[in-house]
């Protein structure tokens, strides 16, 4: 069995900060009385805007995260990139509600962190040394009686 703990750890913040971010979206929602839609409620609308950023990012890290983690080994700047984009969605989701400098510095450090983990996947599959052996065998016919 293969354990990614680095991947495993960081997936699960990763959820439990899914759930802190929708559970802005739905006090918002109570205090707006809005079960459907924006209702046109621009604090909801951001709560919004911030959990659909979230998802539309994170699938992205996590499968690069894990990937670079099976291929490559796990190691200290995987741990640091996990956790520094943890910190990057809170800060974004927190800017949201008018932090500017928060939701800005969360989105740069969010796309930097997939930047950084694209490059190193892609150096693992293209630096890696590979041996590729061609070996010929000879085929050995076997007379049956």
């Amino acid at each position: 069995m293969i354990i990614l703990p680095i991947s495993l750890t960081i997936a699960a913040g990763a959820a439990l900060l899914n759930i802190w971010i929708a559970m802005r979206v739905g006090r918002v929602r109570g205090e707006a009385k809005v079960s459907i839609g924006d209702g046109g409620d621009e604090r909801l609308i951001r709560r919004m805007r911030a959990h659909s950023n979230y998802v539309e990012n994170t699938p992205f890290v996590l499968i690069l995260l894990a990937l670079v983690e099976l291929s490559a080994g796990s190691s200290i700047w995987l741990w640091a990139v996990g956790a520094l984009y943890l910190v990057a969605r809170i800060l974004h989701a927190i800017g949201m509600d008018g932090l500017g400098w928060a939701r800005g510095a969360g989105i740069t450090v969010t796309m930097l962190i997939q930047l950084g983990l694209a490059v190193a996947a892609l150096l693992t599959v293209y630096l890696t040394p590979t041996s590729i052996s061609s070996t010929l065998t000879d085929t050995v016919a076997v007379e049956s009686e």
